[in-house]
């Protein structure tokens, strides 16, 4: 898998100088789900749009504001609806006065261990762009990209005049990203690589990590990843027969922290219902799966 180009300040509160069209601001919540934080991105020069604001943090917004220097936003857009990236949103629209563009709201409450933050229930647009629909300023444009699949609501945005793309949390800079059912879908998530693999960007630009240069190279390594898995999943079920997704877990993510073995096992869940819809395995009996008969 190609490697994301070369790490970034971990300063939270500073417009760090991406491109000719692209600062980021990295907010102050790192965990270890967030990586170093959620990074919010400005586009444009003498008028912005602003992706994914992140969390209803004053020290976050007072940064952004500072950022913004009193020009005019045209948009505050967001990738999806978990609380790390939407809610700052609503401040955000008070003081600038720009309306919420981007994705559709969804508050779903899961039925798993999260590994990430849950739905925004207060999330709401202004305009919800479906995929290939634009907005634009002053020698910008950004393309909205359906990616379902971390959530069913996901979109990326690409940035045309420097064929970048913001990813969200659909392709991440630091970890693979979090497929947790049932709005998770693997099989969606899988598609959303595909097509990724597919484009013609020059770089990424994801919510949490560096930057990724190659990113078809890395999109196809993250599609790889995927299939390993599958692999695990199919040769542990045929060597043990019906099992549960903890003894799967405790197989496949050796080393892994205990606390985060919940969160691994709804990954493994995802995986298990792409390959049932696929009819390679089925639910053997009450939490337990097995190869298809």
């Amino acid at each position: 898998m190609a490697q994301p180009a070369p790490q970034l300040s971990s300063d939270t509160g500073v417009a760090m100088r991406l491109s000719p069209l692209v600062r980021r601001v990295l907010a102050p919540n790192p965990s270890p789900f967030t990586y170093q934080g959620t990074q919010s991105y400005l586009i444009g020069e003498s008028d912005l749009a602003v992706i994914d604001p992140g969390p209803d943090d004053e020290r976050h917004l007072d940064a952004l504001m500072q950022a913004i220097d009193g020009r005019p936003v045209v948009a505050i857009v967001c990738t999806h609806t978990h609380r790390d990236h939407s809610p700052a949103t609503r401040p955000l629209a008070r003081l600038t006065g720009a309306p919420i563009i981007g994705c559709a709201p969804l508050a779903l409450n899961d039925d798993g261990p999260r590994a990430d933050a849950s739905f925004d229930f207060d999330y709401t647009p202004d305009r919800v762009l479906t995929d290939g629909e634009t907005i634009g300023g002053t020698g910008w444009t950004l393309t909205a990209v359906a990616t379902p699949g971390h959530t069913s609501n996901h979109l990326c945005f690409a940035l045309e005049e420097e064929r970048a793309l913001f990813t969200g949390d659909h392709v991440m800079g630091w970890s693979t990203s979090v497929v947790s059912p049932p709005d998770g879908d693997m099989t969606d998530y899988l598609v959303s690589l595909e097509r990724l693999v597919g484009r013609k960007d020059a770089i990424y630009y994801p919510a949490h990590g560096e930057p990724i240069k190659e990113p078809q190279r890395f999109a196809r390594g993250m599609l790889g990843h995927r299939k390993m898995r599958e692999g695990q999943i199919l040769r542990f079920l045929d060597r043990q027969g019906a099992s549960t997704i903890p003894e799967m877990v405790a197989v496949m993510y050796v080393g892994l922290d205990p606390r985060l073995h919940g969160a691994a096992g709804r990954s493994v869940l995802a995986h298990l219902i792409d390959l049932d819809g696929r009819a390679l395995v089925e639910r053997a009996t009450e939490g337990h799966w097995s190869l298809a008969s």
